[in-house]
């Protein structure tokens, strides 16, 4: 049961941020910027950073409803339940080990990340815009679990969850925020 009054059982993200959209716009537009935005990331690639860190995290919402995007735009679904549970032997392109092992240690010790722990992911073949990349989505993550999680939100959307691909394609993440907003004078 979420925490606040104005939140149902089914809740998500999505009316957290509705309640108070002018403050959120911002948020929703940055989210679509680096989740659906030009990168060297696919899209299926940020959404499962996205899920990883939300499940670093343990916030079943957000690692739910992104592993669940993911799936959508081509991550195998068995990836995500093996590189929680152990990155190194997880079936996912070794240039992808170092990656998660930095994004872990970004999530849970920031202050302990060191220049060897950087030359692990660059030495992997990994471009300094896409790394830079994956840390702002998971960034963003650990702000977005953080605000689930401190609403008391609990991924009561679970059967929800497959249908996000498509509400998103429509509306991006932004949408919900952009119809709460009252028109402007141009309009």
């Amino acid at each position: 049961m979420p925490f606040f009054s104005w939140l149902k059982p089914d809740d998500g993200m999505g009316q957290i941020m509705g309640h108070r959209p002018d403050r959120f716009l911002p948020l929703a537009q940055f989210t679509d910027d680096v989740l659906r935005g030009p990168s060297e990331l696919s899209i299926g690639e940020r959404e499962m950073i996205a899920a990883y860190v939300s499940g670093v995290n343990e916030c079943e919402f957000c690692h739910g409803s992104h592993a669940a995007v993911a799936v959508a735009y081509g991550i195998d679904a068995e990836v995500f339940g093996k590189i929680m549970a152990d990155v190194e032997t997880a079936p996912v392109d070794a240039k992808w080990k170092p990656l998660l092992r930095y994004l872990r240690k970004l999530t849970v010790a920031p202050a302990k990340l060191v220049r060897a722990d950087f030359d692990a992911v660059i030495a992997a073949g990994w471009s300094e815009t896409a790394f830079e990349d994956a840390i702002s989505v998971a960034a963003l993550f650990n702000l977005y679990n953080r605000m689930v999680e401190g609403h008391g939100v609990k991924g009561g959307w679970r059967d929800y969850f497959p249908k996000l691909r498509e509400m998103l394609e429509v509306n991006g993440y932004q949408g919900r925020l952009r119809q709460s907003q009252p028109p402007t004078a141009a309009e």
